[in-house]
Order: C-alpha cells, then structure tokens, then sequence
C-alpha cells in the first residue's frame, strides 16, 4: 500500500487551539457567576484570572497534545486529519461542559471520585439530580458549535501573524501571574486538568502506598482493651435493667447550618426543640462527605480503604453495633427507601449479619413511592413513608431492638408528597420568622430545599410522638445526626460540608447538655457500647479496634483527636487536627465557631501533611492486609468459608483478576458445562466477599438441584428471596426447585409472595399453572392460563398449553 506524503496545515490545529481556549473561557465565566456567593467581593479578579490562566494553559497543553495525532493522520490523508481534529475538539468541549455542569450540581469538582462509582450508581445520581430535557442537552449542542464558529471567525478574519503575537503575549503574562500568584481554589482549576491530576495523584498515591514493605507487618494496630473507651455516657442517664433498645436515624443532607441557630435555620422546628432535651454536640463532624461513608464510620467506626470501606473487595475482618448487638441478643434492622445495594450498602449489612433489610423492594403495595421525575426516576420512598414502614415492623421484632433508620428526601431532585403545601409553609415562616439569616434571593433560589428540610423535620416529628405512644418508648435512646451537609446550597468554607448535628435523646436521660468540643461519626461506636456494655448484662468484649476513641463530653470548645476526612470516594485530603484544618494543602483555622479562616504557617502545616500520610499508611496497611481485626477473635461476623491450597490456587487459574461479576459469568459457564464442583468453588469464592449477590446465590442453589441436593438449594433460594423478594428469577428457581423435588404445594405460598411483592412476570404465573396441572387442578390451572391469555393473547406456547388442558 503506497501513502501520499501531503503538507500539514498546522495553522489548522493553533486555530482550533485559541477557539477550544476561549469556548474555556466563556463556560468557566459562566461557572463562576452562578457560583460567585461561595467567593469573597475582594477575590472575584483574582479568581476570574486564575480561570482564565488555567483555561489558557490547559487549552494550549491539549493543542500541543493532540497537534501530533493530527499530524499523523495528516500525513496519510489531509482530509481525515481535519475531519479527526475538529472531532477530537469537539469531544473536549463536551467533556468539558459536562464537568462543569457537575460542578455546578455538586460544589465540587470531578476528580477522583469518579472511580468509586459503577456505572449504574452514576447513572442513578445524574438522573436524580437532572432532568433530561432539551434544555439539558442544550450546552452539548451550544458549546461545539461555538467552538467551530470561533475558529471560522479567526480563520476568515485575524491573521495569522495577530493570532501568533496574541498568543505569545499572553503565554508570557499569564506565565508570570501564575508564578507570581499564590492565591488558589479548587474551583477555578480547569475541570478536564483538575480530573486528570486528581486521577493521576490517587493512582500515584495508591501505588506508594501499596509499594510498602507491609509484607513484615503482622500486628493488628487499631487492637486496645475495651476498657480504654471511657464510659462518658452513665453521667446522663437513669440505668435500669432492661437492655434499652436503640435507633439510630441518619438524616439525608443535614448540615449543622440548617438546625438551630446555623446560616439557613428555621425549617427544622421539631429538630431544634429537641436540642434542649437531649445530649447536643455542637462541633460534630461526618468523616465523608457524601453518603457512602456514614454506616461504616457510625455504625463500625471503621477506615476508609482507598475509595471507602464499602467499596473494598475484599472485606476485612472487623466489628460493629450490628454485629455485637445481635451477639447480645438485640434484634438488628436497617431501614431506607431507596436501593440498599446504592453504595454497596447491602454488603455491609449482610457482612454484619441484620436481621432485617427494609429497602425499595420490599417495602410492599399498601406504601406509595415518590413520584417519578419526567425522566421516570424516582429514589424510592419519601421520608414520611420511610417513618411509617418503621413503625409497622417494630411489634413483629423481639426485643432488645437496634434500628438504623436512613432518611432520602433531602437530595436532589428534592421530590416528596405534598410538596406544595410544604412551600407554602416555608413562605408562612418567612413572614412571620424575623430571625432567619437567610436573603430573599436565597429563599427564592433554594426554597423546595428549605421545603423538604421541613418535610423530613415534620417526618421525624411525627415519627418520634407515634413511637412515645408505645410501651417501650421509656427504654429507648435515640441517636439523630446527618451523613453530610447537603450539597446544592452554597457552602460557607471546606468544613462545613463534614459538620453536622449530633442529638442523644432518651427519656433515660437525668440530665441534658451541650457540648462545644469536637467529635466524629467515628466516636459513636465506641462510646454507645462501651455505655450498654458497661452498664448491662453483655458478653464481654476484650479488645476493640475502633478509628475513633469515642465522644468528647467537653462543654467548652476543644479539639483533643485526629480526624482525616473523605470528601468523595478517593480523596483522603481533608484532616481536622487540633485547632487546624488541612484542606487540598491548604491550612485553615478553626475558631470556637466552628469557622475556619486560613493562615500561614509552615510548620504547622507540615506536620498535619505528616500526621495524614501516617494515617494514609495505616489505612492502606490495615485495609489491604486485614488487619482490623483478628479474624480468630471474631466471633460477631458469620465465618467464610475456607479453602485449600489446591481450591485457592484453582480460583486464582479461573478468576485471576476478575472482578465479582465477571467472576460469576465465569462460574455460570462452567455450570452450564456441568463443571459443578469448580462453578460452586467460584460460588462461594464469591459470597465470601460479597454475600449478598443474589445471582450468585441463585447459581449456587441451581447447581444443588441439578445435583439433587434440593434442601440446600432451596435454602440458597428462600435466603436470597429473604433479601430481594422482588427478584423475580429466585421465584422462577423455586418453581422449578418445587417441580424437580415433587413438592409443588410449596408454589402457592412462593406465588402468593410474588404477587405481595408485585412480582408481574408472567412466567411466574405460568409456571404456577403447571404446578396446579401436576397436582391435577386444571381448573385452577386453565383460570390461570385464561388469565395470562388476556394479557398475552400471542404468545404461541400459552396458548398451546392453554388448549392442552382442555
């Protein structure tokens, strides 16, 4: 094949350069208006120049990047050089608005939390917090074809020499500015630079750390007697025998800002009353800044692995509430309205052995979701719902109880029952509340959030005068706090997204109090166990191996721990030591305010970057090879199973660098071969890690009845029926598990629960009717079939059987 050698029209690729740099420009002005109340007046030209020196050095660093490809291409044929540029610019613009939309949603920039969502949790969070409309799909359109409409203009009408000379002089102006100036924030990087080098310094990062000599370690850190954690909790209330029961309710997006006396309070009258009544921590933070970490720092007081500890593919051996409070003889559940599985939630619980796991598939027809948005997302089930499931599931649990209660409306798209009704009661509280810190232009801006803030606080309200109706409402403590601050509303300084509210509330309580010193989701673990257990009958726990060292009950503000903080999964950057705050390698202040102002200081600063690379060591040591917790001590978590050599050296020949569901594809395979012994290796290889995959489970109940082992494989079933009584393959597998063992009167008691829980497969119908055809009911059988028929009067193979019964 002979190529023909054609001149490079580089002028071509410098023109798509300056226009790719102002298309920059224009989106990052954009940015910065809809965003200037998070700025200072004094830094709006500052922070307008640092835009534009970093669009202008990332949009020439591109150019330079992408001009050889172009050459390349060029050189073989000028034509599909210039069609191959233009598109490869093009997909830069729309990169780019994309990441600044995020920006513009979260606060934030996209970094490396990117890679510590599935594909699907992505999914499900753009379509939450945007509607697809065309206006959303405007900026795609709008922004490459200003992009080619700049460098028509230019190439029609500048010449090349001005072109050239513009660029030069502001290469060396902007060159000097940014040597020259050291006034930074995160949110005037480029978006597409700011990903790429938070990427590339998380993997950096990850792989200096994995490339210590950890491989001599054998110690287990975090271990220290039980009784280290001081019982700081007795001083406050009446102790009886009875074994209190507990809940814990996590509430979506609550900042401290927004309870009491914060920046945007007013909307949470219940919450507010109730700060006088109960033990009230003032300076409380989350130790993530977004949802993912919350029931591993409260509920384990557990770090965070390299994208946060339920990301973790291997989960190491650890303790939690959950898990010593069943050991105790508590029943243990979990409540949310949207998908357990969101944030591998699921794995956790499971990992922790709950009792019970009340998500969106099983919440049951007599509960209303929340209306879908025009896109026909919707999270699940409002908060009022949330409470109301509650309630009804509290006579069938034996007590003791401990509840974890997750509340969901305070999230985009901020979509709740009523909501009209709500707002209108936001603007009664405007008129009639002269207290509120809050601008009208900010009340206009943000009203359906102040709407929902209502919402979920009446929620709660109603929830907590239900429950004082019951029996046991005098043995009960109640545990209130946010997972993190919610996000679209402005944020005042790169703390307050971590601080949040911390109530105790119990009509235990002999005494009440506010405390100004600071504590973390990390110190509830320790401190709530080491109160029930050194104050009731509790099998004795010898050493822990909490991240926290339990709450401070201090009155006047200090700060006595060490508190590294993950603002999205990837990003330990974030540490709150002494009265400092390490942010992004910037240091800050905090005063007894809880606000933060930064400073100068060289030492210091040095030694909290010090003091956060040692606890990034001991987080990838402990989390990598671990070594949380003996594994031969604990007795709280369900043992895995134990392989061989020969089966561990056979998992790693099949699985070697496969992750969970290739793993099971894998394994599905080899079933389907009848490899059986090896499908089922992989099987339990599996839920080892990850116990809760209902497919797994299902491939590993099928192999036990294609084997005839039917009492294992109808436990496998009924076990991942428990979990997801919705999935309507685990009813499919028990037909058929039912058909092959001749017990088919078991069916329809499984088709009863399908139709509870909505299951409108018409398999399982069909596979009912064959049931009731072996048991020789054809009457009921033809009803059935007659019944499938009206809905699907085509399918050949119903109407085939349907006359086979005649």
């Amino acid at each position: 094949m002979k190529f023909k050698s054609q001149a490079i029209d580089i002028y071509t690729c410098f023109y798509l350069t300056i226009s790719l740099i102002i298309v920059f420009w224009v989106t990052s002005l954009f940015e910065f208006y809809m965003i200037k109340d998070q700025y200072e007046q004094t830094t709006y030209f500052i922070s307008i120049v640092s835009r534009l020196v970093n669009d202008f050095f990332t949009g020439l660093l591109i150019g330079l990047i992408l001009f050889p490809v172009y050459s390349l291409v060029s050189v073989i044929n000028k034509k599909a050089g210039k069609y191959l540029i233009k598109f490869l610019f093009a997909l830069i613009v729309i990169i780019n608005v994309s990441l600044v939309k995020y920006s513009l949603t979260t606060l934030l920039n996209l970094g490396a939390d990117l890679l510590g969502y599935s594909n699907k949790d992505i999914y499900t969070t753009i379509k939450s917090s945007e509607a697809f409309s065309l206006a959303y799909f405007l900026p795609f359109i709008i922004f490459p074809l200003l992009l080619f409409s700049i460098f028509y203009f230019l190439k029609k009408f500048i010449s090349k020499n001005i072109s050239i000379i513009s660029a030069i002089i502001l290469f060396i102006g902007f060159g000097i500015f940014k040597l020259t100036s050291h006034s930074y924030h995160t949110q005037d990087s480029n978006k597409i630079a700011y990903l790429v080098n938070d990427v590339y310094k998380f993997k950096k990062e990850k792989n200096e750390l994995n490339s210590y000599l950890f491989s001599k370690r054998t110690d287990y850190p975090l271990l220290k007697p039980f009784n280290e954690t001081e019982d700081v909790l007795a001083p406050f209330f009446k102790i009886a025998n009875e074994k209190p029961n507990i809940i814990i309710i996590i509430v979506e997006g609550l900042g401290a800002e927004f309870v009491g006396s914060g920046s945007y309070g007013g909307f949470t009258p219940y919450l507010d009353s109730l700060m006088s009544k109960s033990l009230y921590w003032e300076n409380f933070v989350s130790n993530a800044g977004r949802t993912f970490g919350v029931l591993p720092s409260i509920l384990g007081s557990l770090p965070y692995g390299d994208k946060g500890f339920l990301e973790l593919e291997k989960v190491p051996s650890h303790i939690s509430l959950l898990s010593v409070l069943k050991a105790n003889n508590y029943t243990t559940s979990f409540i949310t309205g949207d998908r357990a599985e969101f944030d591998n939630k699921n794995r956790f619980l499971e990992n922790n052995q709950t009792d019970i796991i009340i998500d969106e598939s099983n919440f049951g027809k007599d509960f209303i979701k929340t209306e879908k948005n025009i896109d026909g997302f919707s999270w699940g089930y409002a908060d009022e719902q949330i409470f109301e499931k509650t309630l009804t599931t509290f006579d069938a649990k034996k007590q003791p109880r401990f509840d974890v209660i997750m509340t969901l409306s305070n999230h985009e798209p901020f979509e709740f029952p009523e909501k009209e009704s709500f707002i209108q009661k936001v603007d009664s509280l405007v008129q009639t509340n002269h207290s509120l810190k809050i601008s009208d232009n900010e009340i206009t801006s943000y009203k359906d959030i102040f709407a929902t803030l209502l919402y979920t606080d009446t929620s709660i309200k109603n929830f907590m005068e239900r429950y004082s109706q019951r029996p046991e409402y005098t043995n009960t403590i109640f545990i209130i706090t946010g997972d993190h601050r919610l996000i679209p509303v402005p944020q005042k300084d790169k703390l307050c997204r971590f601080h949040v509210p911390l109530y105790i509330f119990s009509p235990m309580l002999t005494k009440t109090s506010k405390f100004k010193s600071v504590s973390s989701h990390w110190d509830v673990a320790p401190s709530l166990l080491s109160f029930l257990m050194k104050n009731y009958k509790f099998n004795k726990l010898e050493e822990t191996s909490w991240m926290g060292k339990g709450l401070d009950t201090a009155v006047k503000y200090r700060n006595l721990k060490k508190i590294p903080l993950m603002k999205y999964k990837g990003g330990i950057n974030d540490y709150i030591y002494k009265e400092y705050l390490l942010s992004d390698d910037e240091l800050y202040k905090i005063d007894e305010s809880f606000n933060t102002y930064k400073i100068e200081d060289t030492i210091v600063l040095s030694e909290l970057k010090d003091s956060l690379k040692a606890f990034k060591k001991l987080n990838a040591y402990i989390t990598l090879n671990d070594k949380i917790y003996p594994d031969l001590m604990n007795i709280y978590i369900k043992k895995k199973v134990e392989f061989t050599k020969d089966e561990l050296l056979t998992i790693k020949n099949l699985a070697d660098g496969l992750n969970n569901d290739q793993t099971f594809l894998v394994a599905r395979e080899l079933a389907f071969n009848k490899e059986y012994n090896k499908a089922l290796l992989l099987c339990n290889y599996i839920l080892n890690i990850q116990s809760d995959h209902p497919d797994v489970r299902l491939l590993k109940g099928r192999i036990n009845a294609w084997q005839g082992n039917y009492n294992e494989a109808e436990l496998e079933f009924l076990n991942a029926l428990k979990r997801h009584p919705s999935y309507d393959e685990i009813y499919l597998a028990l037909f058929d598990l039912y058909w092959w063992s001749n017990q088919d009167n078991k069916s329809i008691e499984i088709y009863k629960k399908a139709t509870e829980n909505e299951v409108t497969n018409s398999e399982v119908s069909y596979k009912l009717a064959k049931a009731y055809e072996r048991m020789n009911d054809t009457l009921k059988a033809q009803k059935i079939m007659d019944s499938i028929i009206k809905i699907y009067p085509e399918n050949i193979e119903y109407l085939n059987h349907n006359q086979s019964l005649e």
